[in-house]
């Protein structure tokens, strides 16, 4: 049987090369582009952490907040998801925080924890959140905070302790008395070498065990 062999004529040759081409063009300009987003979005970022500085001083004057504050959320609105935008977020979060912008500082702090913050950022992120709800005397939702801030913790790890005793300590401002007891219990247990030991003893001292 005889096999007619027919080959691709030069213009299909010729449109398949230019197609691998393009796509290979595409992909380079895409991640050059990607890279360039990057380096820009970490330069804003960079200069609005640094004029952010000054006002993390406790004496810092509410209008060098309020300047600070204006600066880093620009940061975010023009780089929503850059690559240093968890840390941005978080350090706004703390200036509202001080601020006693509570609502607008928990928003800020689960921004960090969604933009994918590293673990120690991400357990600061998180008690931030609780610490946020306990400042509002919304101690239920403080208690709830406080959990998902622990989960994946340990007694080794780092604001464990502090975590741990927040969770308590709003166990027992929203009446959970038998909750709290647990908890400062499991402290005892978990930190014997504390330097908080003899103030958590008093607190079970307090609740009656």
């Amino acid at each position: 049987m005889k096999i007619n062999l027919t080959l691709p004529s030069a213009r299909t040759v010729f449109i398949g090369v230019a197609a691998i081409v393009a796509a290979g063009l595409l992909v380079a300009g895409g991640w050059y582009w990607h890279a360039t987003t990057q380096q820009r979005a970490m330069a804003v970022y960079a200069e609005a952490m640094t004029r952010a500085q000054p006002a993390q001083n406790p004496e810092a004057t509410s209008e060098t907040r309020a300047a600070a504050i204006r600066g880093l959320e620009a940061a975010l609105t023009q780089y929503p998801s850059g690559r240093d935008a968890a840390q941005v977020a978080y350090l706004l979060g703390n200036l509202r925080f001080q601020s006693q912008q509570y609502s607008q500082a928990r928003g800020a702090f689960e921004l960090a924890v969604a933009q994918g913050a590293s673990r120690t950022l991400r357990t600061l992120s998180r008690g931030g959140v609780a610490y946020t709800w306990e400042a509002e005397r919304n101690y239920p939702k403080a208690v709830e905070a406080f959990k998902v801030a622990l989960e994946g913790l340990g007694p080794k790890d780092f604001l464990y302790e502090e975590l741990l005793l927040g969770l308590g300590r709003t166990q027992e401002l929203s009446g959970q008395k038998a909750e709290a007891t647990a908890t400062y219990r499991r402290a005892v247990s978990e930190l014997p070498n504390s330097r908080r030991l003899d103030e958590i003893k008093a607190r079970l001292a307090e609740l009656g065990t």
